[in-house]
């Protein structure tokens, strides 16, 4: 594709990217006779497809539109059915949780551009912003979406972990104790699954950089892994992601040695409760904060297993193999904290 520009959209793109593209223009009264006339900008910090941002000139000048594209990671269907995936990010859009989509190619869609700040790690230990990030996804977990409203949690593990043992070498499926895990993720089911949890429309996938700033308004971006769960489970998720730096020279790198000690947890856990207008009781917060710590050991085998999946099928500049040995070094230690009552 000839575009200006200073990041590049891989060549598989079909040619219908240029006459979407096109059509988003004219139908915002810009006519671009020259793809040269578009600006690609490749954007940073995406694991499962690729992000651009593409800007063109309007008829005004000066100006310039912009759009965001996103290029469909290969091999991610094995991570969930992109149809799903569309209706979840139409459904969002009209919930105005999230951007318009404004186009549909064989490999990607073009989506409206946000203009907003996108949150980086060190945001989320800001007291201000993490009280904002706390209260959007209360909003989140009490959407009423369409379909089965079905914890996936554990069928997904499951249907992964299959999927992991095909792709792996028996070598890799001895480093990484697959043979084990369909007994780990039983065990975990019934275990996790006991008391009165609440259920809602989980994220599922929490790093900082899918959060954004609109003024004072928080919001979360790429639904492709959302769908209903524990609430505890996307609050896990949410503190293990402050592991994570996805803009350093090491991306794959973890550093646990800055996961939120229980005092940052609790005070996120308070103002995502009292988001709802309801004062919580100690009980209440305290109950929240251990659900939560123990949904850690599922995420880590979740992001884990997708690890193992994306080092063979994806060709996104990452080291997924070793992002996945160490979140299933930290399942392992997590396990023997927090669970320490479970016979396995």
């Amino acid at each position: 594709m000839a575009m200006k520009e200073n990041g590049s959209i891989p060549s598989r793109a079909p040619e219908e990217l240029k006459a979407v593209l096109k059509a988003v223009a004219s139908e915002w009264g810009d006519i671009i006779k020259d793809m040269e006339e578009f600006l690609v900008v490749k954007l940073k910090g995406a694991m499962t497809n690729e992000v651009f941002q593409i800007n063109w000139p309007t008829k005004h000048g000066g100006l310039h539109q912009k759009v965001l594209v996103r290029v469909y990671g290969e091999g991610v269907e094995v991570f969930f059915n992109r149809d799903d995936d569309i209706r979840t990010f139409e459904c969002m859009s009209e919930h105005g949780q999230g951007p318009k989509l404004l186009g549909r190619f064989p490999d990607g869609r073009i989506e409206e551009f946000i203009h907003s700040r996108t949150l980086s790690a060190a945001d989320l230990r800001d007291p201000e912003i993490s009280s904002l990030v706390a209260a959007k996804l209360r909003e989140f977990h009490n959407l009423d979406m369409p379909g089965p409203k079905d914890v996936l949690l554990w069928k997904r593990l499951r249907t992964w972990l299959s999927q992991a043992k095909k792709l792996c070498s028996p070598e890799a499926a001895k480093e990484f104790g697959l043979d084990a895990l369909r007994d780990e993720i039983s065990i975990l089911e019934k275990e996790l699954s006991q008391g009165d949890q609440e259920i809602g429309f989980c994220h599922n996938d929490l790093q900082y950089a899918l959060s954004v700033l609109v003024a004072t308004i928080a919001f979360f971006l790429d639904y492709e892994y959302a769908s209903y769960n524990p609430v505890a489970y996307d609050l896990a998720n949410h503190f293990c992601e402050m592991a994570a730096n996805y803009h350093s020279e090491t991306p794959h790198i973890l550093d646990y040695t800055i996961y939120p000690d229980s005092e940052e947890r609790r005070r996120f856990i308070r103002a995502y409760i009292t988001s709802s207008g309801n004062e919580p009781s100690d009980a209440e917060v305290e109950q929240l904060l251990a659900d939560a710590e123990k949904y850690t050991v599922a995420n880590h085998l979740f992001w884990g297993l997708w690890g193992i999946i994306s080092g063979h099928v994806n060709k996104i500049e990452f080291d997924y193999l070793e992002y996945a040995r160490q979140r299933f070094k930290q399942y392992w230690y997590k396990k023997s904290l927090v669970l320490q009552s479970l016979t396995f």
